[in-house]
């Protein structure tokens, strides 16, 4: 079956390909992290953007403590 070319789909933005460095640029920026920590951040906890941004508060959570 062809692909239906009339309807498009937003995005899937739950995510975040590791190797993509767009996508590691936009999370550092979100977050307020260098794009190191979002690298790293990515290699601990996988890519799922609500577990990274979890993450984020965690640390920046502990850094208030």
């Amino acid at each position: 079956m062809a692909d239906e070319k009339t309807k498009i789909d937003e995005p899937d933005r739950s995510s975040v390909t590791e190797g993509v460095e767009l996508e590691i640029r936009d999370i550092a920026e979100v977050a307020g992290i260098s794009m190191e920590e979002a690298r790293q951040l990515v290699k601990e906890h996988g890519n799922d953007r609500e577990a990274l941004m979890a993450a984020v508060r965690a640390k920046d959570a502990k850094r208030s403590a």
